[in-house]
């Protein structure tokens, strides 16, 4: 009886032990056995999205994908057919150029089926890993379709359209701000595997789901109109020594679309790790490991920044436009209003021996309205402001949107430095409504200032600036389409008009000079500030020289505006012997940037005035093949000079070459029978002369002149820039690039 109760009691507690057992695996840890089952008896593929495609307003390509292939193991099927997982990982490591050690730690998953070595593999490595397997006949290495992103322009455009990661995914720029948008859905099949890995016969389980590809964006930038902007922007860097960046802005002044946007340093999003040549430089001195990492970093920073929108400055005497166009719709003056500047002013609030100054401290004397703007008179824009009121004024500057992000990327932008109004309208202190008046004491970002400024020309509309003309998705459906966005009419089209002719003016007769292009009706404003936050001192406490921004603000037609640029070079050298000025640096970059835009990209025809006529470039016909004679009075009469070299009856060759951009009145060389020397020349130093100077200076090398900048016959005309630095050696029949300033339009306002 008690054997009977022992395996009695026994056979329970089997029971019990069982019944838990079997209660732990099919409830409590259901879940985990089911999904072992299934990843051992499904098998899934990932049917890659295409990211959506970026295009320029003309339907140019700026960012798109392509096809690649990813590479993954099954650490599952490698354990199982008994390859050696170490063997595999060296071969990986060295054929797609990544870490051995990963690999290892992967295939030690030998439950998993995918685990992806690399993403984005291109033609020729995954050729490679596929000859590897055909080799050594291994499984448990494969290969999937994806796509991996590409642009096509390299640096262009690089802070607009950002970049992506290894994943795909955006990470600054339109590519970050749009990812939700360009991201498409990933697709895949699934199928039913047996215990070897392969498709179940006679199974009908499966399924598949396509890939939805992501959507499309069409940017109001246009590619031509970008790559003029950098292309001068990365000229003006080299020419001035700049040294902290620089920016640029192109907008359609009616509408608020933004033509091109441009900052330096740049990069290539293709490459977004790797810093340019110039910022590598810097960093060349830095010696401490931990040091030159923090400041590789921070250079990276620097050149991914889309400084146009995020960075602040005090704007100067740019700011002047909007001054203006308060007073005359204030109709607190008129053009002919006469003013009187003795250089400086006391002012309210402010200290006796502390008066605001102008920029000419011996002052401009009695001066018009008009010539005010023109001479760019710090004293008459104070006035102005003081007629205006404080209230009147603030009211102004917050209707101009300089109290408020642009809206245009809210992610990045900046937001504007200004005293809060209290401060600002005090009838006891009138320091802070002058200092406004002419740009200083406060900072705005590039993009609320260009904003502020298209309403001041463009009938007084403050527009609302975008860049994403349209969205549409794969197969073509729109799904958003920008429209113009007037946010309010701040002065009246009567008052615009007006500033309009007074900073036309401004660039015919005064600071904006440099600006000027022939056949084209341009008008503008320059500006001079200080950088205050890198003004410093040195131990012994001699005064360092001060840093400067300097800028230009110009539009054309000047009478009809269709663009407005805005460009500013933050701290040029003070070792380029060029006096350090919006008029003297930024006006001139404007106007060889008006003079490649206008007529090629926006397809305004030059109306040339004779006098136009002599001042410009012109390309040199071919003249070889015809007689001496006939060539000769052909090119006279075209108005270039001519020189013989040579007996004989026909041209045999020409100098410049036959298409060279030259100036009009070049002295061109017609070789009859004639050799054309092929010696080097040595660049002369051209700064400083004048242009008939430096013509003469070149064509005694054997060298021919174009010149941009100001007008060649102009007097007060100068050589500032060479674009071959004295001592380079140069073929000879060279044609060297001079910009012109005029001097009278260089000093700092």
């Amino acid at each position: 009886m008690r054997t009977v109760f022992l395996l009695a009691a026994f056979g329970v507690a089997a029971f019990v032990v069982l019944a838990a057992r079997l209660y732990q695996l099919q409830i409590v840890d259901n879940s985990k056995y089911e999904s072992r089952a299934l990843e051992h008896q499904l098998s899934q593929n990932m049917i890659t999205a295409s990211r959506g495609t970026i295009y320029d307003t003309n339907g140019k390509i700026l960012a798109m994908s392509a096809e690649v292939e990813n590479v993954f193991i099954s650490p599952y099927e490698i354990d199982r057919d008994g390859h050696d997982a170490a063997f595999i990982a060296a071969w990986l490591s060295s054929i797609l150029n990544v870490s051995r050690e990963p690999i290892i730690e992967m295939s030690l998953r030998t439950y998993s089926q995918y685990e992806v070595v690399k993403h984005g593999v291109e033609n020729d490595e995954a050729r490679r890993v596929r000859e590897f397997i055909a080799e050594h006949k291994l499984t448990g290495i494969h290969l999937e379709p994806a796509t991996k992103r590409y642009y096509p322009n390299n640096s262009l455009a690089s802070q607009v359209l950002g970049f992506t990661g290894f994943d795909n995914d955006g990470l600054d720029g339109m590519e970050k701000r749009y990812d939700a948008y360009l991201t498409g859905v990933d697709g895949r099949t699934v199928r039913l595997i047996n215990a070897r890995g392969t498709d179940l016969l006679f199974s009908d389980y499966g399924d598949h789901f396509d890939a939805q590809n992501g959507n499309n964006i069409t940017l109001t930038i246009d590619s031509s109109l970008q790559y003029y902007a950098e292309k001068h922007l990365a000229q003006a860097i080299i020419d001035y020594d700049v040294q902290n960046g620089a920016s640029c802005i192109i907008m359609n002044a009616k509408t608020g679309a933004i033509l091109a946007l441009a900052n330096y340093p740049n990069f290539d999003p293709n490459d977004f790790l790797s810093l340019g040549s110039r910022e590598i430089e810097r960093l060349d001195a830095i010696s401490d490991e931990t040091e030159y990492a923090k400041a590789f970093y921070d250079a990276q920073l620097r050149q991914w920044r889309n400084r146009s929108l995020a960075d602040t400055y005090e704007p100067g005497s740019v700011f002047k436009i909007m001054t203006l166009a308060m007073a005359i719709e204030e109709n607190v003056t008129s053009p002919g209003e006469i003013y009187n500047c003795v250089g400086s002013m006391n002012v309210l609030g402010r200290e006796e021996d502390d008066p605001l100054n102008c920029w000419q401290l011996w002052g401009h004397g009695e001066q018009t309205l008009v010539e005010a703007m023109q001479n760019s008179c710090n004293m008459v824009s104070a006035q102005l402001a003081l007629d205006i009121k404080a209230q009147p004024f603030y009211k102004y500057v917050d209707a101009f949107g300089l109290f408020d992000r642009t809206g245009l990327d809210m992610d990045i932008e900046g937001s504007s430095i200004w005293w809060d109004e209290s401060v600002f309208v005090n009838r006891f202190n009138h320091s802070q409504l002058t200092s406004a008046s002419i740009g200083q004491t406060f900072k705005v970002t590039p993009i609320q200032m260009i904003t502020a400024a298209a309403a001041a020309v463009n009938g007084g509309y403050l527009m609302q600036p975008y860049i994403v003309q349209q969205i549409a998705d794969s197969e073509g459906g729109i799904i958003e389409v920008a429209e113009p966005t007037v946010l309010r009419q701040v002065i009246s089209e009567d008052t615009s008009a007006l500033v309009r002719a007074i900073l036309e003016d401004v660039v015919n007769e005064g600071t904006g000079k440099n600006a000027q292009v022939r056949g084209y009706r341009v008008g503008g404003k320059t500006g001079t500030s200080e950088d205050v936050e890198k003004l410093s001192t040195q131990e012994d406490g001699e005064n360092l020289p001060k840093d400067y921004i300097v800028s230009f603000m110009g539009f054309a037609p000047a009478n009809d505006p269709e663009i407005i640029v805005l460009l500013l070079l933050d701290t040029p050298s003070h070792d380029t012997g060029i006096y350090i000025s919006g008029g003297g640096m930024a006006a001139p970059v404007v106007g060889n940037m008006l003079a490649d835009i206008l007529p090629l990209s926006l397809g305004i025809r030059p109306q040339y005035t004779e006098e136009d006529l002599r001042e410009i470039n012109m390309d040199m016909p071919r003249v070889t093949g015809r007689s001496v004679a006939e060539a000769r009075d052909f090119l006279i009469e075209l108005g270039f000079e001519c020189e013989v070299v040579g007996d004989g009856e026909s041209v045999t060759n020409q100098l410049p070459a036959p298409n060279a951009y030259v100036s009009s009145g070049t002295k061109a060389i017609l070789y009859a029978d004639a050799e054309i020397p092929r010696d080097q020349v040595e660049m002369p130093h051209l700064f400083g002369m004048s242009y008939s100077t430096a013509k003469q200076a070149l064509e005694s090398r054997g060298l021919f002149i174009r010149s941009v900048g100001a007008p060649k016959s102009d007097s007060r005309a100068e050589v500032s820039v060479q674009s071959l630095p004295a001592g380079d050696l140069t073929a000879y029949g060279s044609v060297i690039e001079v910009t012109l300033i005029n001097k009278d339009a260089v000093y700092r306002n």
